[in-house]
């Protein structure tokens, strides 16, 4: 006679199917609101009416705060779903450790964007706010730039964990020999 109680072990391939999808929508997420933000609201703030460089710089430097905040927030998740998805037998491939390096890459770039970039660009939005002048500067350009290579570093990231979901499910979906003949 069978036993129909699972065993500790038997919702672990459904919490790390769970956690591959995850890995698919938290950097989703994150790619669409650096698409909205940095090349959409950014340009078109300072093309509307009556918004003059020191508001729209506020502004920018509260959008860009809030926007740095939900992408640290993603990106944890994304690492911690990661990390347990991984655990799945069937994911243990290569796009696994794709994955693993581009998410990486994309960490990395966002902690030099709000680490290093983000600070000095706020010290120059203060000097312009305050009626100064801090000079020419390519730091905008760097900070493009940064968010260019992330935008492909996450459209890869996304391919690669969706090619990990479809493993997680596959191996979900596909019993193995044991569970097959526990039944018999």
């Amino acid at each position: 006679m069978t036993s129909t109680t699972p065993t500790p072990a038997a919702g672990q391939p459904a919490v790390r199917l769970r956690a591959a999808a995850f890995t698919v929508v938290a950097p989703t997420l994150w790619l669409g609101l650096i698409l909205a933000i940095s090349f959409i609201e950014a340009p078109l703030k300072f093309q509307a009416p009556g918004i003059t460089i020191p508001l729209g710089l506020g502004i920018g430097r509260l959008v860009f705060t809030a926007l740095n905040a939900c992408e640290i927030a993603l990106a944890l998740v994304t690492v911690i779903a990661l990390l347990i998805a991984r655990r799945h037998e069937a994911v243990q491939a290569l796009d696994a450790r794709r994955l693993t390096g581009t998410l990486v890459a994309g960490v990395a770039v966002l902690v030099v964007k709000v680490g290093v970039v983000r600070p000095l660009l706020n010290h120059r939005s203060d000097v312009i706010v305050a009626g100064g002048d801090p000079g020419p500067s390519s730091l905008h350009a760097v900070y493009v730039g940064l968010e260019c290579l992330q935008v492909l570093l996450l459209i890869v990231t996304i391919v690669f964990a969706v090619r990990l979901l479809i493993a997680a499910a596959r191996a979900t979906a596909t019993p193995t020999s044991s569970e097959g003949s526990a039944h018999v």
